[in-house]
């Protein structure tokens, strides 16, 4: 399985917000991701559900400054910075 279709099988959630929100950003603005941008979504995936919605919709932020990079640039890619 390519790096690509996996990505794309994590990015399948429970909640229909978070793979749109996703689904578009591996569609619009993964492939401008370096290694560790890459790595750091693949660890992103790991979340719960709710812990990701909350950071995709800019109710709190991660603590992680790497993955709150990368939350700024899936809004900025999904959401025009919304």
């Amino acid at each position: 399985m390519s790096e690509l279709s996996r990505m794309r099988w994590k990015c399948r959630r429970g909640l229909l917000e978070l793979d749109l929100l996703l689904r578009d950003f591996l569609d619009h603005g993964y492939a401008e991701l370096d290694a560790d941008g890459r790595r750091c979504f693949d660890r992103m995936l790991d979340c719960p559900d709710a812990v990701l919605l909350e950071w995709l919709m800019g109710r709190i932020r991660p603590i992680d400054t790497d993955v709150a990079q990368l939350v700024d640039k899936i809004r900025s890619a999904t959401t025009g910075g919304t």
